[in-house]
């Protein structure tokens, strides 16, 4: 592979990791605290449509505020079936991104019609970082991208921060391991896992806002193409540590560049095989790390 190829193909896994990375640091926040939300997918699908609707009125500016409320109304909405009133939270979450698939599609039909969005909405630019972006290989793949992959970048540490230095970040983890304790310690149980999920929601709307803004361009119907469950798997991948999920966002999204990688060298193989390699290694990966980590004690308890 000569070095261009391989720029190419670094700067490619970083971008098409960044979604997954901002989706899966929000649902390490709801599964620290003791909820699956599955309905992650929902809110990373209604936020791109959210942020397609907003860049075409305001720009993408605008188009990531819509996004994040979307994402957020849309888990405070899980959180009050699923924690408040005590919901199958599986149950719950598949309902929640199921209403999304079709609610997206026919608000997307009545505000654009057939014809669609196109390829005509406000993007963010490539926002090179003077300096970091010529060191050799990684430079450009880490530090020629939008200005979502830094906030990305900045939300790792910001949110081990969060759980391993804060009160509030001790009482959610507390709620995830043992809601008598933490009820006996003063803890809110219910009130502190829905103010994670409302988090973790606005963390997937800008997720659904990347895939649009920095990425495609445009909205399609069931674009997320579950990536909202990748982003479940990534957050057991990576032990449900912030650091760590970064690490393994970045392994799934080169899984994700090799299938563009491997059409462009023109491998003589059906491309569904290319398609299909990112949720084998799913596959594989939760196979692999069943058993070697531990989750939070409560997770998934209603």
């Amino acid at each position: 592979m000569d070095a261009d190829l391989l720029v190419s193909f670094l700067t490619s896994a970083v971008r098409v990791a960044t979604p997954l990375l901002l989706a899966a640091l929000g649902e390490t926040l709801a599964e620290r605290g003791g909820v699956i939300n599955l309905g992650i997918e929902g809110a990373m699908l209604a936020g791109a449509l959210a942020a397609a609707i907003g860049s075409t009125a305001g720009g993408p500016w605008a188009g990531t505020l819509a996004a994040v409320t979307t994402g957020a109304m849309l888990s405070l909405g899980f959180g009050l079936i699923a924690v408040a009133a005590g919901a199958n939270q599986i149950i719950s979450g598949t309902a929640i991104t199921l209403g999304a698939v079709g609610a997206t599609g026919a608000i997307y039909r009545e505000v654009y019609g057939s014809a669609g969005v196109g390829l005509s909405l406000p993007t963010f630019p490539v926002l090179p970082i003077a300096g970091l972006d010529r060191i050799p290989l990684l430079g450009p793949a880490l530090f020629e991208q939008s200005i979502l992959t830094y906030l990305g970048y900045a939300a790792v540490p910001a949110l081990w921060f969060l759980l391993f230095r804060t009160r509030w970040g001790l009482a959610l983890r507390a709620a995830g391991e043992s809601v008598e304790a933490a009820t006996a310690a003063g803890v809110r149980v219910k009130r502190i896992r829905i103010v994670a999920l409302v988090l973790g929601g606005m963390f997937a709307g800008i997720a659904g806002a990347s895939l649009v803004l920095a990425q495609v361009g445009t909205f399609a119907e069931k674009m997320t193409a579950g990536r909202g469950f990748m982003a479940v798997a990534i957050v057991v991948l990576g032990g449900w540590r912030p650091g760590r999920v970064a690490g393994a966002a970045l392994f799934f999204g080169a899984a994700m560049a090799l299938q563009f990688l491997f059409q462009s060298i023109v491998l003589n193989l059906p491309y569904q095989l290319f398609l299909m390699l990112p949720y084998l290694l799913t596959l594989l990966v939760l196979a692999g790390g069943v058993g070697r980590v531990r989750a939070p004690a409560e997770l998934g308890r209603e």
